[in-house]
């Protein structure tokens, strides 16, 4: 019943720039907390950014703040995650996640690769 899915991962240059989408259903989405995640190759999934319900909060890993900015339309029922100033390091599955009816729900994610 619910279901994230994840479009807007592709192949990018090295300071390129990228916007991913998230659209969530079976989820009444504007008191839901929403947040990115991402896993490279061999190492362990990780949060990266995460915004409130309303969209008013955010927070971002050390690692991508001031490049990456999280948003949501809760009238479109998504997430978006702008991605600029891509590096290599920023290769990975990224993933929407969130919490509702007492478990964690996930995407199926979208890969990006950054070329040097």
């Amino acid at each position: 019943q619910v279901q994230l899915v994840e479009s807007g991962g592709g192949l990018v240059q090295a300071g390129g720039s990228l916007r991913l989408s998230c659209v969530a259903s079976g989820i009444i989405f504007s008191i839901n907390v929403m947040g990115w995640y991402r896993q490279a190759p061999g190492k362990q999934r990780e949060l990266v950014a995460r915004i409130s319900s309303g969209g008013g909060i955010t927070s971002y890993a050390d690692s991508v703040k001031g490049r990456f900015t999280i948003s949501r339309d809760n009238a479109k029922n998504t997430v978006f995650l702008q991605m600029n100033s891509l590096k290599p390091e920023d290769t990975a599955v990224y993933y929407c996640n969130t919490g509702a009816y007492g478990a964690e729900y996930w995407g199926k994610g979208t890969l990006v690769t950054v070329s040097s």
